[in-house]
Parts: C-alpha cells; sequence; structure tokens
C-alpha cells in the first residue's frame, strides 16, 4: 500500500502533466488509423517513445507467425501495413513486478460525416470532453498509459519493473495485434488494458465471431419476376433464423456466471450488406457479414458449426437454396471470450487496482463490470498467461457518431494508473 503523501505527489505530477497529455490525446485522434492505414499513427507512437528513452520494437505482423497459436482470427486482407509498437522500460535493479500496458490504435470507420456534428478527425473540445473518432476507443487510453509513466517521472521516480507499453492494430477486428505481441515474447506479471469503459473493471466479456455469408438467386428480368430468386430477400429469411438462434442463446444466460443478470447479452449484428447489380433485375447474389457474441467457456468453431446450421436449415425453406445453399466464410474474429480470476488477495492485482483507483477517484470503490463486447485482453490473458484487468476512462459514442471521451475521467484514470505502477512496480529514486 503507497504512503499517502507519495500518492499525493503522484496524483499532482500527472495534474502538472495533463494539459499535454490532452494535447497529445488530440494529436492521436487527427490520424484516421482505420485499418490498413495505422502505420502514420505507430509512427507517431514510436516516436514518442523514442523521446523518452524507451527501447522501440516496431514490427509487421506475419501470419505465420501467429496462425498456429489458440486465439488465432482468420484474415483475408493484405497485412504488409498491419504494424506493431512497443516501448519498453527496462528497469536496471528489478524490485517489482513487472506490468504490460496495452492500447488499440485502430479504429472503426466513421459513416456518413455529414452526420457528425464536426469532422470526425478534427479533434475538438467542448464542456469538458473530446470529441472525434477514436478519442474515446481508445486512443485516450494511449495516452494515460504514456502520461502515468511520465508522472512516475516527473514525480522524481523511475519504477522497480520491466513495463511494455503496447499499441497495437486489428483489434477491432481480429485481435491478431496483441496476440503478435504474445508470439513475439511479451509475458508480464499484470496487464493493463485502458479501454473506455467507465472507469470499472471488466470481470468477464464475451468471445466473438466475425461471419461473411452469400447468398445466390436466379437473375430474370422483373417483368417475370416470379420465376427467379430473389437473394437479397431470400437473405432476409435467413436474417431472421439468426435471430431466433440468438434468442435462443440468450435464453441460456443464467447457465452462465456473470451474465445472468443480463437482459440481452448475446448479439447477433448484421453489420453490412450488399447485393444486387441492377434495379429491374431479380438479384443473383447478396453478401452479408454478420457479429455474433459467445460466452466465455464457449468453443467459436463449435459456435460457428451452430450459426451454420441455423443458415442451411432456413435455406432448405427455399427451393432455389436447397440446390444452392448459402457459403459461410469466417474472415476476422474467432475469438473465445475471458473471465479475470478473481482474486481478494492484498497483493493481487486487482486489489492494487482497486487501491489505486479509491485513491484517484476520491475514495469511490472500483466497481466490476461485464461486457458484452469483446477486448485484447483474451490474447493478453489466455494465451500470454498474464492476468488482465480492462480498466479505463469514461467514453460516449464509441463506434457511433460524435464519439467523445470525458477528460476529468481521463486524468483520474491516468492517476490511478501512475499509482497502479507505484505500488505493483515499486518504485526508486530516478
Amino acid at each position: 500500500m503507497l504512503d499517502g503523501k507519495l500518492a499525493a505527489a503522484l496524483r499532482d505530477a500527472v495534474d502538472r502533466g495533463f494539459d499535454q497529455q490532452v494535447d497529445f490525446t488530440a494529436e492521436l485522434v487527427k490520424f484516421p488509423s482505420l485499418r490498413g492505414a495505422e502505420a502514420p499513427a505507430q509512427d507517431f507512437v514510436a516516436g514518442e517513445f523514442r523521446a523518452r528513452g524507451l527501447d522501440v520494437d516496431r514490427w509487421r505482423i506475419e501470419l505465420d507467425d501467429i496462425k498456429h497459436l489458440h486465439g488465432f482470427s482468420p484474415v483475408c486482407v493484405d497485412y504488409s501495413n498491419a504494424i506493431n509498437v512497443v516501448g519498453s522500460y527496462r528497469a536496471k535493479n528489478t524490485i517489482g513486478r513487472s506490468l504490460i500496458l496495452n492500447g488499440h490504435i485502430d479504429v472503426v470507420p466513421v459513416g456518413p460525416t455529414d452526420m457528425w456534428t464536426s469532422p470526425p478527425f478534427q479533434p475538438r473540445i467542448v464542456d469538458g470532453w473530446m470529441y472525434g473518432r477514436g478519442a474515446g476507443d481508445m486512443k485516450a487510453g494511449i495516452a494515460a498509459m504514456v502520461f502515468a509513466l511520465d508522472a512516475i517521472r516527473r514525480a522524481g521516480w523511475q519504477p522497480g519493473a520491466d513495463i511494455h507499453l503496447q499499441s497495437v492494430v486489428e483489434e477491432e477486428c481480429t485481435g491478431n495485434g496483441a496476440l503478435a505481441c504474445v508470439a513475439r515474447g511479451y509475458r508480464a506479471d499484470a496487464a493493463i488494458i485502458p479501454e473506455p469503459f467507465n472507469n470499472t473493471l471488466t470481470r468477464a466479456q464475451v468471445g466473438v465471431l466475425w461471419l461473411q455469408i452469400t447468398v445466390r438467386g436466379m437473375p430474370v428480368h422483373v417483368l417475370e419476376a416470379k420465376a427467379g430468386a430473389n437473394a437479397i430477400e431470400a437473405s432476409f429469411e435467413i436474417m431472421q433464423a439468426l435471430h431466433v438462434l440468438e434468442e435462443e442463446w440468450n435464453a441460456q444466460r443464467h447457465e452462465h456466471e456473470h451474465f445472468d443478470h443480463l437482459e440481452h447479452p448475446i448479439n447477433f449484428n448484421v453489420g453490412k450488406i450488399a447485393g444486387g447489380d441492377w434495379a429491374s433485375s431479380v438479384p443473383a447474389w447478396c453478401t452479408f457479414d454478420l457479429r455474433v457474441g459467445i460466452y466465455p467457456g464457449q468453443d467459436p468453431a463449435a459456435k460457428l458449426a451452430e450459426v451454420t446450421e441455423c443458415v442451411m436449415q432456413a435455406a432448405q425453406r427455399q427451393p432455389f437454396l436447397r440446390k444452392h445453399p448459402p457459403q459461410i466464410v469466417n474472415h476476422g474474429m474467432r475469438a473465445w471470450g475471458y473471465v479475470l480470476p478473481k482474486s481478494e488477495a492484498p497483493d493481487a492485482a486487482e486489489s492494487v487496482l482497486q487501491r489505486s483507483h479509491r485513491s484517484a477517484f476520491d475514495g469511490a470503490a472500483l466497481e466490476v463490470q461485464t461486457s458484452t463486447g469483446a477486448t485484447d485482453a483474451r490474447a493478453l490473458g489466455q494465451v500470454g498467461g498474464t492476468p488482465s484487468l480492462v480498466y479505463g476512462p469514461r467514453a460516449e459514442s464509441i463506434h457511433g457518431f460524435d464519439e467523445r471521451v470525458e477528460l476529468d475521467s481521463m486524468r483520474r484514470v491516468t492517476q490511478t494508473i501512475a499509482l497502479f505502477i507505484a505500488e505493483w512496480c515499486g518504485l526508486a529514486p530516478r
């Protein structure tokens, strides 16, 4: 447990650097680090790591290095620009326990920009909130990692154990970026992933499948539409069958610890659709992308088989599809769920985080939540064997229009991480 004067000095050190931290976050938001376009943002992060004297490891993810690992997600996109960056602080004399601070630099597409109040990659601050794509999910978290370490040094200390700051890609679509860090040998006694989950600790999270389903039809001129087979309308019938399966899985929530209190923990989302070639022709094809949630402990391959069976049964009810069944491709997430093991030992990572949070949030207790989304904790925790604390600032409209992060929450989370480093890693004078 930290001395009260030391804790106050570290909180003050965060505050003294917070204006610079806000500017850093805004600079990160300016990078449109969409999938396949993350490299400029990663170069910026690598430069910031080098300026702080960290050992920088920048590399391109090679699928051959990770495709054999538990938790690998298959991809059908070019990885020539999939760049990870790790900045490592190496303790000269180890007196504490090692730590990974992990954040993802990739952001999701912005949608129609005219539906944003302001351009999504032009950050703005209004009433204590920073707006912009990625401001919450999760560039504020990356900033918190960097500036927590800055605060330690600003206060005249250095950590007493190794710390690896990871800026990874592919979190939003595969998790292969964090998995590549594990494959590269990065391990620690604990990890913090500052995802924007409202100053709470995530105990459990779902696994995720990404599927692409292609439905065929029989094209004819619209004047004889009944003689053809409409692939788009057939897809809607398959979607309805999938939502029936979704409700069946949600009815099983009482069988799964941490999820039985949630009304609808499992979500099937049709996130993308395309089909047809001509308004006056019955469409011969339709392709839609589906995101499927699964409970922790469930094998993604087994759940994929259930979804496939559902699609095929729905196809059997349509004459054309009986002879021309849909094609299903798992082209992204094939992620297991993750549950953080609970430990009430005073020296456990969760206990240290509880004390650190209480100090930064004026004595408020750390709340624990269950997430119906997925994070990179599964790669670090399940594959890397590193207990992973998902804990980050308050944000709103992530993946939506006018995404924003609360700056005071970001400041207090940064204080929490700095206090955690001090107790978990130990401190030595600079």
